[in-house]
């Protein structure tokens, strides 16, 4: 899983890092709003940690302008306030979920894998991208008249490619969830399953394709309508 922590309080901000390291979370650390909204409209996190009061943009600012930009991450606030005016703009502004300081680690963790279980959801059952629904609960690919059945390791990662449409998801993010973080596999494990499922998107003649960043990972190339 990948988070990213947007926090001006350095020493809060790297103790979380640390706490997501030892989750086994890929953690990308901020110190303010600027750099917090340019990082989250890659759109290849997981969840976002926010908080409010950040320099040169405040989280209320940095959520509304995601979501704006059409970016669904989930975002957990952290602040100090705990009025109930705050948490209603924060939830008003974008925000999904809202913790105040000083705030227990457990229930953060507990919290943060509550929301991304809601992203995993927020697909739904038959994902589209473009020309493209993929039938979650058959692994069946279909494009007009045709359908293909993928194998499981095809269906897991393009199903990691189509909860990010059109955002590089990098090689290492597809391995960590389709392999684990405790396998072996490696960068041209996940180049072979690319391979199959572009030729299976020649077989369906979608106007989807599988572009590549190299060195870096893989988007779904989907026409704009």
């Amino acid at each position: 899983m990948r988070v990213l922590i947007v926090e001006d309080e350095r020493r809060l901000a790297e103790a979380l890092g640390q706490i997501m390291a030892e989750q086994r979370y890929q953690a990308d650390v901020v110190y303010d709003g600027a750099d917090g909204l340019d990082y989250g409209l890659t759109g290849q996190y997981d969840v976002i940690i926010l908080d409010v009061m950040l320099p040169k943009l405040d989280g209320f600012e940095v959520a509304s302008r995601l979501r704006h930009a059409h970016v669904s991450t989930p975002i957990l606030m952290l602040t100090a306030r705990d009025e109930m005016p705050d948490k209603i703009a924060g939830l008003d502004h974008g925000a999904d979920d809202y913790m105040t300081k000083p705030f227990d680690i457990g229930e953060l963790l507990a919290r943060v894998r509550a929301l991304t279980r809601r992203q995993g959801e927020v697909i739904g059952e038959h994902p589209l991208a473009g020309d493209l629904p993929l039938e979650l609960s058959t692994r069946c690919l279909r494009c007009g008249s045709k359908s293909v059945r993928l194998g499981f390791k095809e269906f897991d990662v393009l199903r990691q490619l189509m909860v990010h449409p059109r955002s590089v998801v990098p090689k290492e993010d597809i391995i960590a969830r389709v392999w684990g973080l405790e396998s072996d596999a490696e960068d041209n494990n996940v180049e072979v399953y690319i391979s199959f499922l572009r030729k299976k998107l020649l077989f369906l003649e979608s106007t989807v394709g599988i572009g590549t960043v190299r060195k870096v990972g893989y988007y779904l190339e989907v026409p704009v309508s």
